[in-house]
């Protein structure tokens, strides 16, 4: 079942670049779409995947442990975790 949220956090592009570069670019298994836009908080992140399982197994192995190394260095210390909205998916037109 598809699984799709949104939360901001209270970031700058600049800390999300360096995030997306520790990432690296091999598209994470299971991810449908992935949507970051400004807001005047800091970022809010829109995602959807084929699965809430494929969307903890990506966190827990690569993006929290990168996160925590590059947020804490920016801001210099963990910010708590964002508030998660859930939405109810109808679809999920993605281009080329």
């Amino acid at each position: 079942m598809t699984y799709a949220f949104t939360f901001e956090v209270p970031i700058d592009p600049a800390i999300y670049a360096r995030i997306r570069e520790a990432l690296g670019s091999e598209k994470p298994p299971g991810l449908v779409a992935h949507l970051v836009h400004r807001t005047p908080g800091g970022l809010r992140y829109t995602d959807v995947w084929e699965s809430e399982a494929h969307w903890k197994r990506f966190a827990g192995e690569r993006l929290h442990p990168v996160v925590d190394r590059v947020v804490t260095a920016a801001l210099g210390f963990r910010p708590p975790e964002p508030a998660v909205e859930q939405l109810e998916m109808i679809d999920a037109w993605i281009g080329d």
